[in-house]
């Protein structure tokens, strides 16, 4: 069997300053600031979950209707982002 490289070893001298980052993100003092900073960008990063049915119906229905009344936050997004927020900052992980 091959002898296994490490992800670093792996990285062509054509990685972008991004992807270096990235794969240096666990040799860094702050893996995960690093890591962070590696995979977002302006316009957010994606996630993907699972949620109860009945959620993703009421999410929907109030985003529609906000949407409709012109109030916001209407997109499911800002939605979310407004009620993880507190949680994050309730324990901890947000100043």
């Amino acid at each position: 069997m091959a002898e296994r490289r490490t992800l670093v070893e792996g990285l062509t001298p054509a990685a972008t300053p991004t992807e270096q980052q990235f794969m240096s993100a666990a040799k860094s003092s702050n893996g995960y600031e690093a890591l962070r900073k590696a995979t977002t960008d302006a316009s957010g990063a994606s996630l993907s979950t699972r949620i109860r049915p009945d959620f993703v119906a009421l999410l929907k229905r109030a985003s529609l209707e906000r949407k409709l009344d012109g109030i916001e936050p209407n997109s499911l997004r800002d939605i979310l982002e407004d009620a993880i927020e507190p949680w994050l900052k309730a324990h901890g992980y947000m100043n």
